[in-house]
C-alpha cells in the first residue's frame, strides 16, 4: 500500500466503484475500501438483483396458477423455495463477475478488502495501514433501520440482509413497513404460497406514492390474499417455539412463522471516524452541498449515505457529478427534479415529479391527464389491465407522473424524458406510438384530459366560421 494516495473511496457499492473505475482509469492513484468481502454493495447481495429475481419467480408461479385467464389449465403446485434461491444466488453470482476486484485492480486502483475509518480530514486507516489522502469519497450505502419493539429481537425477525437465503417457505409471513421493499416482498411470498399479512403505520401503503395509485395497488394485494393492517402499531413481539406473535395498539394480535421487517434504511455513517475527520452528519446522514461536498471540502460523499433518494440509479448519477467536480474541477451540482421511482410489484408502480399533493402544496395551478389501463388494447390482449396513469401539466408541461400498470416502470420514462428536455405536454400526444403498445396510455391521457376543448362550442365556431369563409 502506498502511503500517499489521490484518492480514497470508501464503500464498494455502485457509488463508490463508479467514481473509483473512472478516476483510475485516468490515472489517479485510488484506493478503494470495502469492510466486507466482496464488491457490488446492497443492490446487488440483499437488495435490487436478488429481490427482483425473487419477484420475477413468484410471477411464474402466479401465471402458472392462473392459466385458465389466458385459456391454458392452470397448474396448482407446492412451492419448493430451495431451486428459486439458487437461481437468486446464479443471478448475483453471474453479474458479481462486472464487479470482480481483479477488473478494479487492472485499472490501476488498489482494492482492499478491510473497514475504513478516519484519523484525520486527510487521514484513512484501512485495516492495519494508514494512509494520507489528498480527497475522499465516502459511499458506505445504507442498512436496514429496525425499530425498537419490545421482544422483537428476543422472537428473531429478518431483514433483506437475510431472507434472501431463507430457504424453507414460511406458512405464516408478517411483514412490518408497506413502502417499496415490505410490498414488493409481500407480493412475492403470497405468490409462493405464504400466507402474508403486511402491517403499515400510516393510512395506506406506499405512503410516499400518490393516494389514488397506492389505492390500486391496495386492491390488487387484498385480491391476491395478503391481508393489509394499515393504520396499525405493532406495540411488542413474543415467541412461543416456532409461532411469533405481534401485538398491535388496537388490541388484535397476528401470528406468524417469520417476520420480515421492512420500515426503512439507516445511513451508513458509524464507525467511519467522521468526528475525527471534521465531517458534519447526523443519523439520517452526511450533510452534503450540491457538488456532493461534505462540511471538509476534499471529502465528498454519494448514494444512501448522503441521500436525498436511496436509489442505485441515485449513486451511479451522484457518482457522475462527484467526478465532475473532483477530476474536472467543474463546477457541476446535483439536479433532483426528475427521478424515476420505481417499485417493482405487479402491476408496478412508477413516479417522477411532483405528486398531486406535493403539486398542491406549492399551491400550483395545474390539470390532471388521467387514463386506466384497461382502456388499452395491449393490457386487454395481455390480461393485465389493472391500472392507471396520472399525469400532472402546468403551462403545457408535464411537471409530474404517477403510474400503476404492467411495465410502469419502463414507461415512466417517456415522461422523464419529456420532463428532463422541457418538452410540451402536446409533444407526446403528437409523437407517433406504435399499436398496440402500453406507451399508447401516455398519449390518450393528454388527449382525454383536452378533448373538451376541441369539442367544446368555441372550437365548433371557428370551425363554421372557416366552413363559410373558405371556398
Amino acid at each position: 500500500m502506498t502511503g500517499k494516495r489521490d484518492l480514497v473511496v470508501i464503500g464498494g457499492g455502485p457509488g463508490g466503484l463508479v467514481v473509483a473505475s473512472v478516476a483510475a482509469q485516468l490515472g489517479l492513484k485510488v484506493t478503494l475500501a470495502e469492510k466486507s468481502d466482496r464488491l457490488g454493495g446492497d443492490c446487488l447481495h440483499h437488495g435490487c438483483v436478488p429481490s427482483k429475481t425473487l419477484i420475477r419467480s413468484a410471477r411464474v408461479a402466479h401465471l402458472m396458477r392462473n392459466g385458465t385467464h389466458y385459456g391454458l389449465p392452470s397448474c396448482e403446485s407446492e412451492i419448493d423455495l430451495n431451486p428459486i434461491v439458487d437461481r437468486v444466488e446464479s443471478v448475483i453470482a453471474d453479474i458479481q463477475r462486472h464487479d470482480d476486484p481483479e477488473r478494479f485492480r487492472a485499472y490501476g486502483c488498489e482494492v482492499l478488502f478491510a473497514p475504513a475509518c478516519f484519523t484525520g480530514p486527510h487521514e484513512v486507516q484501512i485495516g492495519d495501514e494508514v494512509v494520507t489522502a489528498k480527497r475522499c469519497v465516502i459511499a458506505t450505502g445504507s442498512q436496514p433501520a429496525v425499530p425498537p419493539i419490545p421482544g422483537l429481537q428476543e422472537a428473531g425477525y429478518d431483514t433483506n440482509e437475510t431472507i434472501f437465503s431463507c430457504r424453507e417457505l414460511p406458512p405464516r409471513l408478517a411483514v412490518i413497513g408497506a413502502g417499496p421493499v415490505g410490498v414488493e416482498l409481500a407480493q412475492a411470498y403470497a405468490r409462493l404460497g405464504s400466507q402474508v399479512t403486511l402491517i403499515e403505520q400510516s393510512a395506506r401503503v406506499l405512503p410516499a406514492v400518490d393516494e389514488d395509485i397506492a389505492d390500486c395497488l391496495a386492491g390488487v394485494l387484498r385480491d391476491e390474499g395478503i391481508t393489509l393492517q394499515t393504520g396499525a402499531e405493532v406495540t411488542h413481539v413474543r415467541r412461543d417455539g416456532d409461532c411469533r406473535q405481534l401485538f398491535l395498539a388496537d388490541g388484535s394480535t397476528v401470528e406468524c412463522e417469520r417476520i420480515l421487517v421492512a420500515t426503512g434504511r439507516q445511513a451508513g455513517v458509524f464507525g467511519l471516524g467522521l468526528d475525527a475527520a471534521g465531517v458534519d452528519y447526523t443519523p439520517r446522514g452526511i450533510a452534503v452541498d450540491s457538488r456532493l461536498r461534505s462540511s471538509q471540502r476534499h471529502i465528498y460523499a454519494v448514494g444512501d449515505v448522503c441521500g436525498p433518494y436511496q436509489f442505485t440509479h441515485m449513486a451511479e448519477y451522484q457518482a457522475g457529478v462527484v467526478l465532475a467536480n473532483l477530476l474536472f474541477r467543474v463546477p457541476r451540482k446535483v439536479d433532483y427534479r426528475v427521478v424515476p421511482v420505481v417499485t417493482y410489484t405487479d402491476p408496478e408502480v412508477a413516479q417522477v415529479g411532483l405528486t398531486q399533493h406535493a403539486a398542491d402544496t406549492r399551491g400550483l395551478k395545474y390539470d390532471v391527464a388521467r387514463f386506466s389501463v384497461d382502456e388499452i388494447d395491449r393490457a386487454r390482449t395481455d390480461t393485465a389491465t389493472q391500472g392507471l396513469v396520472k399525469i400532472l401539466i402546468a403551462k403545457g408541461r408535464v411537471v409530474g407522473a404517477s403510474l400503476v400498470g404492467a411495465h410502469a416502470g419502463e414507461l415512466v420514462h417517456e415522461l422523464a424524458l419529456a420532463m428532463r428536455v422541457k418538452a410540451r405536454a402536446r409533444d407526446i400526444t403528437e409523437l407517433v406510438h406504435a399499436y398496440p403498445t402500453y406507451s399508447q396510455i401516455h398519449r390518450r391521457a393528454i388527449n382525454a384530459r383536452y378533448s373538451k376543448l376541441l369539442f367544446s362550442r368555441k372550437t365548433r365556431f371557428l370551425v363554421r366560421t372557416i366552413k363559410y369563409l373558405l371556398p
